[in-house]
């Protein structure tokens, strides 16, 4: 006859028994590793149909943990029947994988065999142990479950297989039985059919329920967790166990009722019955007294992994559960559902992974990062030499009132600190820098500094795709206008007066197709970038601008990039014309799938309007030209001293002081004409 061979427990935990864990380990356990009591269920096992093959597919023999497993009254869901046992928590991985697994095992396999043999009780038969260890930073739980069972020595056979029940006991006992169990249902019970009524009772009852009942007509049954037609479910094993320790006849032979119908009958479904029924009988050998000896047998039941060794397993919640995480899946929302219907070809992974540089952390800075977050940038990295002051927070977003006591915070720091506090998921990082400039000589003392200070702005050039230019003078902005048309970034440009605004983007290096280059912030003027900050009064010295025009600004800034990074050609993106009096901006070809992509942007507060300007590239621009740039690629900090302690040398490079030479001789010459002489 063949072995019976049995269906083990494979623990189903539910995500809310990890909240109640970690609730649990923070609340009440603390560093206490004390085994607590804890709840489980299962139910008849189950198979499905699948839809397209109609093969039936097994689901697997479940133990399921909830939320509610910690419960000091546990109750089972409908349909479903209770099963108690040990759980011990670890306070360290090295506990944990170091704990005396045997010990723990066997502690809950004496508890089974004690309650088989001194109570007589089957409430103990699917006791089961729980060890873990909970990682709550990280929000990983290592877990392994054991569901001890005793090893029959001789092994369990089966007369003949297993077959339908509804042939072994009949249409008319199977719904007897259905009906009494659905009311309560037993995990372990009897079945006998005296004076043509059946009858159910528990297996404690055993020797007065089946008093006069044949051996062939007594049938003890239990709730089956497995649906696979010849494995019956774990709980069988340690059911045969108690047999044959209080009822040894039962190894001659016992009818066994295999329960999977808990469920509900569909009317008219009487013939689709999925219990199985069996006849055991324990096969000859040495050891086959050894139960009814009240000697414990071994015992198995260590829960293999999902390799299908012995081993824990680990569930990794921190996607459901991290704050962190949670975050960064919401703040992409907006962004993604523009995808849904507005713009499926929007970029949004290119955004994201654009790394920005913002040299400013002022007004205008404040309001680009804040924007460059809505859409979804993850890089931020801000420069700024200066510290926050009273007058700041008002009209800056990333700085308050403390950020000001005891001197101020360095403002690039606090910025990126206040980022993170906004969205934990942001790379934001702050550099206090000094920027050197054209018209501000270094003294000899301080050249070396200037010099680290240049190649720590180098390196951050290197590491970023889009440089935001927000400073507050006009020779600031020239090494960074030199480095990124020498490093090939994308440079954007925002400047602001009293009710206007400057924002623009700096042409790439290299012409586009038709041979044209857009020029950069110096393109447009015929003069070099000089000291402009000494010698001013204290309204000269403050950005003083209508509140309303800053945030206008550095969004049309960041909106500009984006639209950038989303036309097909980039950094080379045409600019649309400029607007005529029977024509609009928009031009084929021009357009990305956000819309234009402008050169520059003049704004207007006073008028509300906007007006879109296309600059060349100037040959001689002190800012973009190849001999700028060659120069600094030839000699490096050398030519950039020069600039920054020369004040002719850039026009000499340039040739810019050549071309006054010439407007001067004009002049002198008496070249121009007066116009009251034109003949018309």
């Amino acid at each position: 006859m063949p072995i019976v061979q049995f269906a083990p427990f494979q623990a189903l935990v539910q995500p809310d028994f990890w909240h109640a864990l970690t609730n649990l380990k923070i609340d009440v356990l603390r560093l206490s590793d004390d085994a607590l009591p804890i709840a489980a269920s299962y139910t008849a096992g189950r198979a499905v149909k699948d839809r397209e093959t109609g093969a039936e597919i097994v689901l697997g023999c479940n133990l399921v943990l909830g939320g509610d497993a910690f419960s000091d009254s546990p109750r089972a869901p409908q349909n479903a029947v209770l099963a108690k046992g040990e759980f011990k928590n670890f306070n360290t991985i090295e506990d944990f994988k170091n704990a005396d697994k045997t010990t723990l095992f066997n502690h809950v396999s004496d508890e089974i065999w004690k309650s088989i043999v001194e109570d007589k009780s089957t409430a103990s038969l699917t006791r089961f142990l729980l060890i873990t260890f909970a990682d709550l930073k990280k929000y990983k739980y290592f877990y392994w479950f054991a569901f001890p069972a005793f090893a029959a020595k001789p092994a369990w056979e089966i007369d003949r297989d297993w077959s339908s029940a509804t042939e072994a006991l009949g249409e008319e006992t199977l719904s007897v039985v259905h009906a009494r169990l659905h009311g309560s249902l037993l995990p372990f019970f009897l079945i006998r059919t005296k004076g043509g009524k059946t009858e159910i009772a528990s297996v404690e009852e055993y020797d007065s329920f089946f008093e006069g009942i044949p051996p062939d007509q007594r049938t003890v049954g239990f709730v089956d967790p497995s649906a696979q037609p010849s494995n019956p479910g774990w709980p069988l094993r340690n059911l045969l166990a108690y047999l044959l320790v209080h009822h040894p006849e039962t190894a001659k032979g016992v009818r066994i009722l295999c329960w999977r119908d808990v469920e509900p009958l569909a009317p008219g479904s009487q013939g689709a019955w999925k219990s199985r029924f069996g006849v055991l009988k324990q096969g000859a050998g040495e050891g086959a007294s050894t139960a009814t000896a009240n000697t414990k047998p071994a015992a198995v039941g260590w829960e293999k992994n999902v390799h299908g060794k012995l081993g824990p397993r680990v569930a990794d919640l921190a996607p459901m559960m991290d704050p962190a995480r949670l975050a960064n899946q919401a703040v992409d929302l907006n962004l993604k559902l523009m995808r849904w219907r507005i713009l499926p070809a929007l970029d949004l992974e290119k955004v994201a992974n654009t790394r920005c540089l913002l040299l400013g952390a002022g007004t205008l800075g404040c309001y680009v990062a804040r924007t460059l977050m809505g859409w979804g940038v993850r890089t931020i990295t801000f420069v700024d030499s200066a510290r926050v002051s009273f007058s700041n927070p008002v009209r800056q977003p990333l700085f308050d009132f403390e950020d000001c006591l005891n001197g101020g915070k360095p403002k690039a720091a606090c910025a990126a600190e206040r980022l993170k506090k906004i969205f934990p998921g942001v790379n934001a990082t702050g550099h206090s820098l000094s920027i050197p400039m054209p018209g501000h000589p270094i003294p000899p003392a301080s050249v070396e500094q200037a010099k680290k200070d240049v190649a720590t702005l180098e390196a951050l050039f290197d590491t970023h795709d889009a440089i935001f230019l927000l400073m507050d003078s006009r020779e600031s902005r020239w090494l960074p206008t030199v480095l990124g048309a020498a490093k090939g970034k994308l440079v954007l440009n925002a400047a602001l007066g009293f009710d206007t605004f400057l924002v623009m983007r700096h042409g790439a290096r290299t012409p586009d197709a038709k041979g044209q280059r857009l020029g950069c912030y110096y393109c447009n003027d015929i003069v070099a970038p000089t000291d402009s900050l000494t010698d001013r009064t204290l309204d000269q010295m403050c950005t003083v601008t209508r509140p309303g025009l800053a945030p206008i600004a550095a969004s049309t800034a960041v909106e500009l990039l984006v639209s950038m990074l989303q036309h097909p050609e980039g950094i080379h993106a045409p600019a649309p014309p400029p607007q005529t009096n029977n024509s609009d901006a928009t031009s084929a070809g021009t357009e990305g799938i956000l819309g234009l992509v402008p050169h520059q942007l003049r704004g207007f507060l006073a008028q509300f309007r906007n007006v879109p300007i296309v600059g060349p590239a100037y040959s001689k621009c002190t800012g973009c030209s190849e001999t700028v740039l060659k120069a600094y690629e030839k000699d490096g900090f050398d030519m950039l001293l020069r600039a920054f302690n020369e004040t002719e040398f850039l026009p000499s490079l340039t040739g810019l002081d050549k071309l006054y030479e010439e407007a001067q001789a004009a002049i002198e010459n008496d070249d121009l004409v007066d116009a009251e002489e034109d003949d018309f």
